[in-house]
Order: structure tokens, then sequence, then C-alpha cells
């Protein structure tokens, strides 16, 4: 077969609609997942989200941990020493296809970029009253509870410190202190527990 022809037949003869609006789609496709913000015109123009967006990092990937920890403040004054919340389980090869119990994980994690991004936007004092700081210290004062009890601890104290994971190059940098917090809550229609 020539090739002029079997070029015309692809853009003419039966089924060229088809072919045409596929090669189409399959260019759009490509282009969309390119990085560059020149690239992002193609899914602009997308309606109805026909162009599959299949990138394997998020826009702005995580390059950091976050490590959670904790001391309390017993009934006598005393301070103890920092203890760390480990939230991160080692991985195991089904993971790889199932890994429903990493959503506590994600969680924490979510809520610890809210309460960052609140707390440069407004300031220390005012992230304390959103829901997010809110959830963590009660994540806090579960963990402190299911790890030590709580009948000697009349409050704790949290932070958030960011680590660059495996590189231990990088020391680890506070990001968030909280103030004391009291051990149990009181407050119109919470009891003291």
């Amino acid at each position: 077969m020539n090739p002029t022809t079997l070029l015309k037949d692809t853009f003419t003869g039966p089924g060229s609609l088809a072919r045409v609006v596929g090669a189409g789609m399959l260019v759009a496709t490509i282009a969309a997942q390119h990085p560059h913000p020149a690239f992002d015109r193609v899914r602009a123009k997308d309606l109805f989200s026909f162009v599959p967006n299949w990138k394997f990092f998020a826009p702005n990937p995580a390059t950091h941990d976050f490590h959670y920890v904790y001391r309390t403040l017993d009934h006598t004054g005393g301070t103890s020493e920092w203890s760390e919340i480990d939230m991160i389980e080692p991985r195991k090869m089904y993971q790889a296809f199932w890994f429903a119990t990493r959503r506590p994980e994600k969680s924490v994690f979510d809520l610890c970029t809210a309460i960052l991004q609140q707390a440069t936007q407004a300031g220390a004092t005012e992230v304390q009253k959103t829901s997010s700081y809110r959830v963590l210290a009660e994540f806090i004062r579960k963990t402190i509870r299911d790890q030590q009890g709580d009948t000697n601890v009349k409050g704790f104290q949290f932070a958030v410190v960011r680590a660059a994971g495996h590189d231990t190059s990088e020391d680890p940098e506070p990001l968030f202190i909280s103030p004391y917090t009291p051990m149990h809550r009181v407050g119109p229609h919470l009891a003291a527990a």
C-alpha cells in the first residue's frame, strides 16, 4: 500500500473521526502530565475532565517528615522529658496494594500541615481556636492516656518537629510548640474526667 494513501485513509477513511479524536486525546493526556504550567492550558479547557491526570507525585510533594513529641507536667510541677509518638509503622509488601492502616498517619500529617499554615497566617495564639489544633491536641491527649495513663498527669505540651527523613545531614527543626494544655478538659458541656 502506498504511504500517501495510508496517510490519507487515516484522516479520511472509515473510522477516521475516532482515530483523530483518539490521537488528540493521547497528545492532550501526555501534555497534561508535564509539570510546567504552560501545559496546564490543556486541562484548563477540559470542562468535563476528559483528560486524565496521572501525575505520580502531588504538585508539591512532601520532602520532610513531621515528628510529634510531647512532655507532661505532673501534679508536683515536674516536667517529663520529650517523648516521640511513633506514627510510621514498618512497611510490608502487601501494603503496596492495600494500606488502609496508613489513614491515621495521613490524617495527623494533614492536621499538622493545616496548623502550620494557620499559625503562619493568623499567629500561634489564634491557631489554638481552630478545629485542627483541637483535634491534634485530643490525639496527643489520647496517646498519653494510652501510653502512661492520666492519673499523675496535670497537663501536657506538644511540638511538631520537621526532619528530612533518611537524610541525617539536616538537623530536625521545631516548627510549632504548643502551650501547656490541661490533661482533663473542662468546659460548659464537658465534665472533668
